[in-house]
């Protein structure tokens, strides 16, 4: 059933033994950093994939949305958990549709209709979600290289820069334009509200985006120099990439994961040969270049929902 060797391999029967697996995976690629082209020799073989649930698992809430396995660093998404996903262009998820022919392990008829379709799941959603990823990571470097030592003001003008670019496109997504608001910088973040008539759900739904962002900034990475140096260039290196990837789909390139053309750039950064204050630079300019990927972008503000639900029907149907 797959041809690729690793497959092969007794840590991957559970592919083929479980019950929600076997015949049911449609799509089976490399994911991680050996997808990205980042991969060193201290690199795993991460692979993602797809199953369709049967109508009957459906019908009787017998189905799943995702079986992983630690061992082999494989998870496996259901079809309509992947759309679910991809249609909020989550970055993890979506990167798999763009992965090189070369690094898909197995593929049928209707995980190639899945591939030829991707366009269907792109829109401006992109913007918001791959920014709120590289801040994750770019809130994990600061916090693991700064301590407590690092100057509170410098902390929030970071977390003032985001939640500003995090702020247009909530307030687009949620129709509340009309909404004034404006941070001050100090030894606590000041906010300044002028608003009437705001619809309450969709204020609340922005407010839980924001905060949602602001709970990534809180999760603190202890630093230990002896063991996480290679951790944090390699979380510098991911910051880097996700607004490359961000960037082409905003601009109507599509999704690329392989990143061929920014490979010297990226191995320079897991390798530490750019210091962060240069990286936290680049940073920088990269929000610039993704806030205007996002305001000139012709990509429709919401994916092709009619599209998205009658490829999810075609192929679950057959």
């Amino acid at each position: 059933m797959y041809t690729e060797k690793i497959l092969t391999l007794p840590a991957y029967q559970f592919l083929t033994e479980n019950k929600f697996l076997g015949k049911n995976i449609i799509y089976l690629t490399i994911s991680g950093s050996k997808a990205y082209g980042t991969n060193n020799e201290n690199s795993d073989t991460d692979i993602r994939g797809v199953a369709v649930e049967s109508l009957d698992d459906i019908l009787t809430g017998k189905s799943f949305e995702q079986i992983e396995d630690d061992k082999t660093d494989t998870v496996i998404y259901s079809l309509r958990k992947f759309f679910k996903l991809c249609a909020e262009c989550n970055p993890n998820v979506l990167e798999m549709l763009g992965t090189r022919p070369e690094d898909i392990l197995f593929m049928n008829d209707a995980g190639k209709k899945l591939r030829d379709n991707a366009e269907i799941f792109l829109s401006k959603l992109a913007y918001q979600k791959f920014v709120g990823y590289a801040t994750a990571q770019l809130r994990r470097l600061q916090n693991s290289l700064a301590h407590d030592s690092y100057p509170v003001k410098e902390k929030n003008l970071h977390i003032i820069k985001s939640i500003e670019s995090m702020l247009l496109a909530c307030k687009n997504e949620y129709g509340l334009n009309n909404a004034k608001i404006n941070f001050e910088l100090g030894e606590e973040i000041l906010i300044s509200v002028d608003a009437k008539n705001l619809p309450l759900k969709k204020f609340l739904a922005m407010n839980a985006g924001l905060n949602t962002m602001l709970n990534n900034y809180a999760k603190l990475n202890h630093r230990n120099r002896k063991k996480d140096d290679n951790h944090l260039n390699k979380h510098a290196m991911h910051l880097i990439r996700l607004y490359l990837t961000g960037i082409d789909i905003l601009e109507g390139r599509g999704v690329t994961t392989y990143r061929e053309k920014d490979l010297p750039l990226l191995k320079k950064i897991r390798a530490g040969e750019i210091p962060f204050d240069e990286i936290f630079k680049m940073v920088n300019s990269y929000e610039e270049k993704i806030l205007a990927a996002y305001e000139n972008s012709r990509l429709p503000d919401f994916p092709n929902y009619e599209k998205i639900d009658a490829l999810l029907l075609e192929i679950i149907k057959n």
